[in-house]
């Protein structure tokens, strides 16, 4: 009778994003972008893969990083060109 309750203590406590090596040491976790540049947990980016573009969160899942789909499309600027507005003479 006791094993259910104790097993839904234990998977209800929050994971901790760090992993602890078996020497003690904590293991960084982070995700990486096409271009090997470190994107810390919970950072969002736009996503190109086989053509397709999403955004994409950095996130932990069993003990590893990686991208969980959030959005369709990818966030951009819309913001038009600087046009300077000639001096009145």
């Amino acid at each position: 009778m006791w094993r259910p309750l104790l097993f839904s203590v234990l998977c209800a406590a929050p994971a901790a994003a760090d992993v602890t090596s078996p020497s003690g040491k904590t293991v960084d976790c982070y995700c990486t972008d096409s271009g090997g540049a470190r994107i810390e947990l919970g950072e969002s980016i736009c996503l190109q893969v086989d053509g397709r573009m999403f955004m994409a969160q950095c996130q932990m899942s069993l003990n590893v990083p990686m991208w969980r789909e959030t959005a369709e499309g990818c966030l951009s600027s819309q913001a038009l060109p600087f046009t300077p507005i000639p001096a009145a003479g």
